[in-house]
């Protein structure tokens, strides 16, 4: 383990404790002490998850749903074991604030199986899987800021997480849009781990990328810290500037590379705010593998 900023090692393969900009703004601490209720049906959990009071909301067996279910602030929304299942629909943060999610496995969703948006603040998202799904994993955009992305698994899916949705909306984007990407396990997934417009400084580190058309790409005057991944049969690790979108920076460092393409940087990123601990980069796909995803927490 490599300590950076004075930050303690996570205390193994699976660490519960939340990292990253989550902590920043007040710290992110969902729907806290309130009395848990586990839901096991898809209208028990659009009621419970849309509520206006603070909740913990325990997701139990597989439901299966259509669309998009609105959550509302001051949420914690926990899969009970590593069997929960929420199949054929998403979750839809539309300016909401304060919400945890963990421990759920998404499929075959019809829009997004997480969407970010309207500056919704401090939200983890962690020890998920995600598979098999229309369009994004976790897709963050249009003002939303202080969020981690923490220990999920993506597997047989293609558009994983965009950050910023549109190159036309630096109004609304810039100065926000800031978020962590740590420990994930990219599992074949094709692109967008993440696609970064605008937001400054994204910290992307100690994830593993296993054969993905590409990992992190900066655009749009983003700024982008990509540190102590490991990339494996990658073939664009980064990508300074992507597709129509004009280019942003991105400093990669401390990066482990097998059977992958070069890496682009260009320029500087804003500093880090938060402390962490970083995993010495060539262990991290042993460390991500045994700890990401669903089943891991204890939940």
């Amino acid at each position: 383990m490599i300590t950076v900023n004075g930050g303690n090692p996570p205390p193994g393969p699976a660490p519960t404790g939340m990292v990253g900009w989550a902590t920043q703004n007040g710290g992110t601490t969902g729907g806290g002490s309130a009395s848990p209720v586990t839901v096991t049906s898809s209208s028990a959990l659009a009621s419970a998850i849309s509520s206006s009071s603070a909740s913990v909301i325990r997701v139990s067996g597989t439901i299966s749903c259509s669309g998009m279910l609105s959550v509302g602030s001051n949420k914690s929304i926990l899969g009970v074991g590593s069997s929960a299942t929420i199949a054929g629909c998403g979750f839809n943060l539309n300016g909401s604030d304060n919400v945890i999610i963990r421990n759920i496995n998404f499929r075959d969703w019809n829009d997004d199986a997480i969407n970010v948006q309207e500056s919704a603040t401090n939200v983890w998202v962690d020890h998920n899987s995600f598979t098999n799904g229309y369009d994004g994993a976790v897709d963050i955009k249009r003002g939303s800021d202080f969020i981690t992305v923490s220990w999920n698994r993506i597997f047989n899916h293609d558009k994983s997480m965009l950050l910023g949705h549109s190159d036309s909306n630096a109004g609304q984007d810039v100065g926000h849009l800031r978020v962590t990407y740590h420990n994930n396990w990219f599992d074949g997934s094709g692109t967008r781990h993440p696609r970064v417009r605008f937001g400054n400084p994204v910290h992307v580190f100690n994830n593993y990328y296993y054969d993905n058309e590409y990992g992190v790409a900066s655009t749009m005057n983003a700024g982008v810290l990509v540190e102590g991944n490991y990339f494996e049969n990658v073939d664009g690790p980064t990508y300074v500037g992507y597709a129509a979108s004009d280019p942003g920076t991105l400093v990669q460092r401390n990066n482990y590379f097998v059977n992958s393409g070069t890496p682009e940087s260009a320029g500087s990123v804003a500093s880090i705010p938060y402390s962490y601990s970083l995993t010495t980069a060539s262990q991290v796909k042993s460390v991500v593998t045994n700890g990401a995803g669903t089943g891991r927490i204890g939940l």
